[in-house]
């Protein structure tokens, strides 16, 4: 399967057909559209620099990188991005994938909220940062065109996502005090989501 927007391509593969067949089924809408933003931000990115990437890797692991933040999934000790590269783990091995490929989708994940990763070292970590950044708190969107933007928000609207998705962290900041999602909510990152272009378009 061919998806597209704004000239920006994923040709789904049978690993990123059930990865997100499982986002659908458990992330709720509007988290489910975060992670479909967040790989095509991330693709548009590398698409505009001529960067090579692995598309499955990167799919997969935006599909995955939020459902620890579900209740299904949600560890009451481990920080969310930490429970969800175990949940990566777990899907990547039903799949088949080799042991270092399982770690690599498990890193994007944690990565994505670490500090930025250089492209050439990690193309696919830095990719699902720079998408889940723009997408969450428009850090780094205008470095995209406005018409690829507004195309994206058209095919996966935000559906209030920044108001639902402070909730979540702060949730994760009130449980896990030591997290990263804690340090966040602690920080402006509360106000720059709410206050992101995209929630006001």
């Amino acid at each position: 399967m061919l998806i597209e927007v704004a000239g920006v391509q994923a040709r789904l593969g049978r690993a990123m057909e059930l990865a997100q067949s499982v986002c659908t089924e458990y992330a709720g809408d509007a988290l489910y559209h975060h992670s479909m933003r967040s790989y095509f931000f991330g693709a548009a990115w590398a698409q505009a620099r001529g960067l090579h990437f692995d598309s499955e890797l990167l799919f997969v692991s935006a599909m995955l990188h939020d459902l620890a933040l579900t209740p299904p999934f949600d560890s009451h000790a481990l920080p969310f991005e930490e429970a969800g590269g175990h949940l990566a783990r777990v899907f990547t091995a039903g799949l088949g994938w080799p042991r270092e490929r399982r770690h690599r989708a498990a890193e994007l994940i944690v990565l994505h909220m670490r500090d930025d990763v250089e492209p050439e070292q990690d193309p696919e970590s830095r990719l699902l940062q720079v998408g889940t950044s723009a997408d969450v708190s428009g850090a780094g969107l205008d470095a995209f065109d406005p018409a690829f933007v507004e195309a994206l928000v058209a095919a996966y609207p935000r559906l209030g996502f920044a108001e639902s998705f402070v909730d979540l962290f702060r949730d994760q900041a009130e449980r896990k005090p030591e997290c990263a999602a804690a340090k966040l909510v602690a920080g402006q990152w509360p106000d720059r989501t709410l206050a992101n272009p995209m929630e006001r378009a």
